[in-house]
């Protein structure tokens, strides 16, 4: 009897939504729906698949590699792990307009960014600004924490340790002479890097914010003078550093360097003969990796993607080459009922 009453008190309500009686709708997935679906599914792959390939194909792409291995590289002296302050020069002819906007790109291989415990040195608070977290970095960022002498690195961990520092010069040559051919470093980050994740500890001037702190131990110079022609782009909202710390998915990446779009060379650059100034600092030999510079331009679609055209074409065709198998075998095995 007690029983019997618990079960009356938990009964849900006897309403339509409580007993699930409410209206619903299932579609009947019949040969002359799906068949025509798949059709035209296809064909609108199809159709984006085109577009897709045809635009990645108008894209120009000029790849350059800079490592230095082969000893008939302009760089292979600056290879040499001994070798300091070197400058190697990569000199390079265009035969027709490279149609701009043109995008300058540093490029590197074999180089594991999505290494969990690379991706994890890293002191987010430190990079928020906290003058907390210079004095004291994360244990995340072990052993790029603290230097020999105990003394806080600013910023800390594998990632701001490791940032690419080659820098490079691009020159036109006419007729014997270097014309600088200017690049553009503002805005290559994210805006959400620049504007949300990343923010500069509230002191003026900011060299004081990294008092009793050491810069990281490959870095050439502290954070407050990545740019000394610029002193809105220090410390971490350097567009360069930016750039870095926001990681490569896969091992062999490009990062964006530079932007080609002022004065003479809004347009793209001239046919002609290049001349590219290479500081070699950023080593890579020691881990089989490789060095490339990148110039590109972009359409509607972004950069240079054939891969995402073909998907699209193969699942198109796979879709239209589905269509007529199922209408050989709803020819040929239709159910009486539906004659």
């Amino acid at each position: 009897m007690v029983k019997e009453e618990k079960e009356i008190a938990n009964r849900p309500d006897n309403t339509a939504f409580t007993q699930q009686r409410l209206p619903a709708w299932q579609p009947m997935l019949s040969a002359g729906i799906v068949i025509p679906g798949f059709v035209l599914i296809g064909l609108a792959f199809i159709g984006i698949g085109v577009a897709l390939f045809v635009t990645s194909r108008s894209i120009t792409v000029l790849e350059i590699d800079y490592t230095g291995i082969e000893k008939d590289s302009p760089c292979y002296k600056c290879s040499d792990s001994d070798a300091k302050n070197c400058v190697c020069n990569l000199v390079f002819s265009i035969d027709s307009l490279f149609e701009g906007p043109v995008f300058f790109y540093y490029g590197l291989s074999n180089y594991f960014q999505n290494y969990r415990k690379y991706a994890a040195s890293r002191d987010d608070e430190q990079l928020s600004g906290d003058l907390d977290a210079f004095t004291a970095p994360s244990d995340s960022c072990s052993p790029y924490n603290y230097n020999s002498n105990d003394k806080p690195i600013v910023p800390c961990g594998a990632i701001a340790n490791s940032m690419f520092n080659d820098t490079f010069v691009l020159y036109r040559v006419v007729n014997g002479a270097k014309q600088l051919v200017p690049l553009d470093g503002k805005g290559i980050a994210w805006w959400t890097d620049y504007n949300v994740k990343f923010r500069n500890p509230s002191v003026t001037p900011l060299k004081n914010a990294f008092n009793n702190t050491v810069k990281p131990i490959f870095w050439p110079k502290p954070a407050y003078q990545l740019d000394t022609s610029d002193p809105a782009n220090n410390g971490f909202i350097n567009q360069d550093f930016l750039v870095w710390m926001r990681r490569a998915a896969l091992p062999d990446f490009r990062k964006l360097y530079r932007r080609i779009t002022d004065g003479d060379y809004a347009k793209g650059l001239p046919a002609g003969n290049y001349s590219l100034t290479i500081a070699y600092n950023y080593p890579v030999v020691s881990f089989d990796g490789r060095k490339k510079v990148v110039f590109s331009n972009v359409s509607w679609m972004g950069g240079k993607n054939e891969f995402l055209g073909i998907a699209y074409l193969v699942v198109g065709s796979l879709c239209v080459l589905m269509s007529m198998v199922m209408l050989i075998v709803y020819a040929k095995f239709k159910f009486p009922e539906e004659d």
